[in-house]
């Protein structure tokens, strides 16, 4: 992580990232809060590189990009019934997903790369 970060904004990365959180929190009641955390991810991307809320950032996206894919497959599969475990199976990730990131970032730690 680099050092030469102003406090100022290593603090707009820290506001940045619990709002991407909540976006992706309210997703679980309105999808398309989803989609502004996604493009808020690869709009303030570059503000974040070299410091711990990258990894945060990289675990965002990542667990949008999973998401979309499982939510297609489900989508895919609704007609065999397998559709409905792997869209509740989606939704449960989902949510592991948000509330272990926003966990770590409150404690202040990184993101681990999985």
């Amino acid at each position: 992580m680099t050092t030469d970060v102003s406090p100022q904004q290593l603090e707009a990365n820290r506001t940045i990232t619990q709002v991407i959180y909540a976006l992706h929190a309210a997703a679980l009641i309105s999808g398309v809060t989803m989609l502004i955390a996604a493009i808020l991810h690869y709009v303030k991307r570059d503000d974040v590189v070299g410091t711990m809320y990258e990894s945060h950032f990289r675990w965002q996206i990542r667990t949008f990009w999973f998401v979309i894919l499982w939510c297609a497959i489900a989508v895919v599969t609704l007609p065999f019934i397998v559709g409905f475990f792997i869209g509740g199976a989606a939704y449960v990730w989902y949510i592991y997903r948000v509330v272990k990131g926003w966990l770590r970032l409150t404690e202040g730690k990184p993101m681990y790369v999985a």
